[in-house]
């Protein structure tokens, strides 16, 4: 960051103590010193961005201290044991980089019934390891059509069914006290048609319709479709809808969710004030949704604009200042050039990783880890700083996020590759071991996605030794390659596929509810019995989480290529102190050799940290099928 100039300082100096006189602080509040020292840090970035976005407008200056003052109103309710946290994480900013840290998410109501019930499982995120807890959606929400709580009526109440906000306020603060951080989605790009701004815009009020990309005809819809895709084509063709007065409202996904307008600083404002609240409630880190389509251009592709960089760094300037501990998640299922775009600490200090996810899949698939090596050995390093999210599914579908170009490298055709990949985990394939169920097909542009639980396109539906090693497989990759490992809570104890999914309210036309299934109670119960598949999951995943979290070499994100000359067999290293882990994983259904020569840069002496056994390089591994080892190795002497 670079240095403040003099009269930086001094006009931060006048705009702090002009809003800290109008929110009702000052100079005697106890805490004073640390805000005036991160606004006068903070403040030159977040008055050059909201330049930056809105400088052209003439009341450029009222929005920017209207905001200010969201901020430090917002910093006067904030809770003293969370400025505790502000104070204890900026002495240690890279807390999340921990080999501690694993993630669990879930569906409130489907998990655990409600907050309390998700407070009740507690013991339980302390047994398996959990350090992160991700609530999908619980904001209010209109049902049935809701999105899975995407499509969101209100930030600031929860939805009646799971508690209230008062009871979220506990469950983070109880979380908290076990080591635990709680992670929510910010829905960010578009609100439910029933939000409170979404009515009034509706019922054509000019402040609220500026909050929307409302049109009075079709003229400036065809001219912006021109340029942008069909996210959802199953829901409604192209990007708007007809509103009953026959206006036209941008939606990019669901017909019931509506794009909001940043081109408006009233809704950059009134969205800070939406995220402040939230980290008052004790809300450590938020998942920041859709963010490559927050900035429309006419044009443009209206995906990944320059400016929806700048929408993020301004919002991550408001919360340096008013809540300075949270932490933002990108959520950008997009080319992998364009997902590397938004990790920066200035930015999103946390993404998911969909790469590697959607790899991880296709060398299963193929049983050759060509791409997955490439993936890893061009794409993974990212900013220090940052870290990824890495997983083996989600709620959501799989899409096939590779990029062709990489994927022509190896002789792949991008678009029949993905095609195969279809087949393959829907079970259309010859030989496909995948139960998976097809999402959004679309026969007319040839795309589609991949629903189903991890288990499932295991193939552990047919009960098979094999589902149960690519299970753990899978997760290997996931849990070794440094950042956060994430589970879908259900995930450990091998759940399968719903596919009574479409006889509940409002889920008949999404198949990814066949992944989303309830708490598997019965299933939960044999986690413990070696000679039930739930058994080994779970043994297999603690050992893995345990040993992670006593191998400082897994700490961090960083890794280094390692080239097994052998299509099947992945491997990379974390790199350590005089000491690296080597992780070798064959993706193949025969066993597979490492040889001696390609090992010969190390001591001969490893020891594999996962069973705390001596390995000998000296003629080489071999690695049954489907096997996995973390070996600790040093540079030959």
């Amino acid at each position: 960051m670079p240095e403040l100039t003099e009269a930086d300082q001094i006009r931060g100096r006048k705009v702090l103590d002009a809003v800290g006189e109008k929110a009702g602080i000052g100079r005697g509040d106890q805490d004073w010193p640390d805000f005036a020292r991160r606004f006068d840090r903070h403040f030159p970035d977040l008055s050059r961005l909201f330049h930056s976005l809105y400088g052209s407008r003439p009341d450029f200056q009222d929005q920017l201290t209207s905001l200010l003052l969201e901020i430090a109103r917002s910093w006067k309710e904030r809770p003293a044991d969370l400025r505790t946290i502000d104070v204890e994480r900026e002495g240690n900013n890279d807390w999340f980089q921990s080999n501690r840290m694993l993630g669990g998410v879930c569906y409130v109501d489907r998990y655990a019934a409600d907050l309390e019930g998700v407070r009740a499982r507690i013991p339980y995120f302390k047994e398996l390891g959990l350090t992160y807890l991700h609530l999908m959606p619980l904001f209010l929400a209109p049902e049935p059509h809701s999105d899975g709580g995407y499509a969101v009526s209100s930030y600031r109440e929860i939805n009646p069914r799971l508690g209230t906000m008062e009871q979220l306020r506990e469950l983070a603060a109880e979380l908290r006290a076990n080591g635990i951080s709680l992670v929510v989605d910010f829905i960010f790009n578009h609100t439910s048609d029933e939000h409170e701004w979404a009515r009034k815009a509706a019922q054509d009020d000019p402040e609220y319709s500026g909050y929307y990309w409302i049109f009075p005809d079709r003229t400036l819809p065809d001219e912006f479709e021109k340029n942008v895709r069909e996210i959802f084509p199953d829901d409604h063709p192209g990007s708007f809808i007809q509103m009953p007065d026959g206006r036209w409202v941008w939606a990019t996904f669901h017909s019931f969710q509506w794009d909001l307008n940043y081109s408006n600083p009233a809704v950059f404002r009134a969205m800070a004030g939406e995220m402040l609240f939230l980290a008052n409630q004790g809300v450590d880190i938020l998942r920041m949704d859709a963010v490559a389509f927050i900035w429309k251009q006419l044009g443009t592709t209206c995906e990944n604009l320059p400016e929806a960089h700048t929408l993020l760094q301004a919002f991550n300037a408001v919360c340096r200042i008013g809540a300075p501990s949270l932490l933002f998640k990108s959520e950008a299922i997009v080319h992998p050039d364009e997902v590397a775009l938004y990790i920066d600490p200035a930015e999103c200090q946390l993404s998911y990783n969909p790469l590697q996810m959607a790899l991880i899949w296709e060398a299963m698939a193929t049983r050759n880890v060509s791409l997955l090596s490439q993936g890893l050995e061009r794409r993974h390093n990212i900013p220090p700083g940052t870290a990824w999210i890495n997983y083996v599914r989600s709620h959501d579908d799989i899409g096939w996020t590779f990029s062709d170009e990489d994927a022509a490298e190896l002789g792949i055709n991008g678009f029949e590759h993905r095609r195969f990949l279809n087949s393959f985990y829907v079970n259309r394939f010859p030989g496909s071991f995948a139960h998976g169920v097809p999402f959004q097909d679309n026969p007319r542009t040839g795309d589609c996605r991949i629903s189903g639980t991890t288990a499932s396109l295991c193939g552990l539906e047919d009960a098979s030794i094999e589902a149960l090693e690519r299970i753990l497989l899978a997760h290997s990759v996931a849990f070794s390659t440094g950042g956060i490992p994430l589970l879908y809570l259900g995930d450990e104890v091998g759940q399968l596929n719903d596919y009574q999914y479409a006889m509940e309210e409002g889920h008949a036309a999404d198949s990814r509810w066949v992944h989303r299934p309830h708490y598997p109670a019965e299933q939960y119960e044999r986690r413990h019995d070696p000679a039930t598949p739930e058994g080994t999951i779970f043994a297999g995943l603690r050992k893995m989480i345990s040993v992670r979290a006593a191998t400082p070499e897994m700490a961090g994100t960083r890794l280094v290529d390692f080239n097994t000359h052998n299509q099947s067999v992945l491997g990379y290293q974390r790199p350590g102190n005089g000491s690296a882990i080597l992780a070798l994983a064959n993706f193949s259904d025969k066993p597979q050799d490492v040889t001696a020569m390609t090992l010969s840069g190390f001591a001969p002496d490893a020891v594999n940290v996962l069973s705390d056994s001596p390995v000998g390089f000296g003629h080489g591994i071999t690695l049954t099928p489907r096997e996995y080892v973390w070996l600790r190795v040093r540079p030959q002497a």
